[in-house]
């Protein structure tokens, strides 16, 4: 093992054994209220398992609400956030590795996810399209990786990964992201035809690639974990967390990719409509204050009223992007901010 390699992992204390299995996450103080989410819902999913928290950036305040709730661990500090989620199994391993974004609520049990990792196999689920079948060959040679298996785009939001696999998944994970820089590409000048677009989603995807069998990963389809707007999705029952599809068919998670309720004007969704019993509600394991939170995410008929006008913003807003698209315009805004960017830089 490398020196960078062993600095990554904490040993555990003497005697002390790996636990069947854990949930891993990342958070700073702005998605404090999607950790909660994520920890309120997996406890009211039946999961009684430790979930292991990497604090990129919590404030005080937050770390002690959280201390009775999850463990703690520290995060390098020279690793952006979003490049991050390998790095707590490293440091805390178990038999089997749940490893999700803090946007994500847990809509039933997951222990079908976790009998597969204890057989040893990893759990993906596809990304959504149009990006469900990106795939670059180059990624091969960038990496130093060997040939390649074609397989279906994977979200890095959610995987079940377990502990057996860690040398051949985490940690070319970590250097794969090093190797392409630890800013990604996906601002600034980037294309979505990079092949490191993604940065560490796409990194992943090129390391199940190379490394992993078709027998060793269970690939499950997008709309087991779907992002906004949830086509097709209704929400049956916020109280049991009960969403399904019109074929009865319910989802494992709620992964709400790009803006976040709590941070901005979104529009009206299943996971939006579901966060008010997941952080106010009685029978939570933590439960937050109104007054913490953005109005539009409350109980009553003010929060009612703040929802619509919200969910007006967010579909004005999108109406604009999309025409600044048709001309061009965000195109050259952003080409312009860069050159601004570099030119303060240099």
């Amino acid at each position: 093992m490398t020196k960078d390699r062993a600095q990554r992992r904490q040993l555990m204390p003497d005697g002390a054994e790996r636990v069947r299995c854990a949930f891993y996450t990342v958070a700073n103080a702005r998605h404090f209220i999607g950790v909660v989410a994520l920890l309120n819902s997996l406890r009211l999913a039946g999961h009684t398992e430790p979930i292991r928290l990497m604090d990129a950036g919590l404030t005080d305040e937050q770390r002690t609400l959280l201390a009775n709730h999850v463990e703690l661990l520290p995060a390098p500090l020279d690793v952006p956030a979003v490049h991050l989620a390998p790095y707590g199994p490293l440091q805390r391993p178990a038999h089997v590795q749940v490893l999700l974004d803090a946007d994500i609520i847990v809509i039933r049990s997951l222990e079908e996810l976790i009998t597969a990792g204890l057989r040893g196999t990893a759990v993906g689920f596809v990304n959504d399209p149009p990006n469900h079948d990106r795939f670059f060959a180059g990624w091969e040679s960038a990496l130093a990786l060997g040939p390649l298996r074609r397989r279906p785009y994977l979200n890095a939001g959610q995987f079940v990964i377990p502990g057996s696999l860690n040398d051949r998944l985490l940690e070319p994970w970590i250097d794969g992201q090093h190797h392409v820089g630890m800013l990604g590409t996906r601002y600034g000048r980037a294309r979505l035809s990079d092949a490191f677009y993604f940065a560490d989603q796409d990194v992943v995807n090129a390391v199940l690639a190379a490394y992993l069998d078709d027998s060793e990963i269970v690939i499950m389809e997008h709309r087991l974990a779907p992002h906004p707007p949830f086509a097709g999705l209704r929400l049956q029952d916020a109280l049991h967390q009960d969403c399904r599809y019109s074929d009865g068919v319910s989802p494992f998670f709620l992964h709400h990719t790009m803006g976040k309720p709590w941070l901005q004007a979104t529009r009206r969704n299943v996971y939006s409509a579901l966060l008010p019993r997941l952080l106010l509600a009685d029978d939570v394991a933590l439960q937050l204050e109104p007054t913490t939170l953005p109005v539009r995410i409350r109980n009553g008929l003010l929060a009612v009223a703040d929802r619509q006008r919200a969910d007006l913003q967010a579909l004005v807003l999108a109406g604009t992007r999309r025409q600044l698209g048709r001309f061009g315009i965000r195109t050259r805004l952003a080409a312009a901010t860069t050159r601004r960017s570099g030119t303060k830089a240099r």
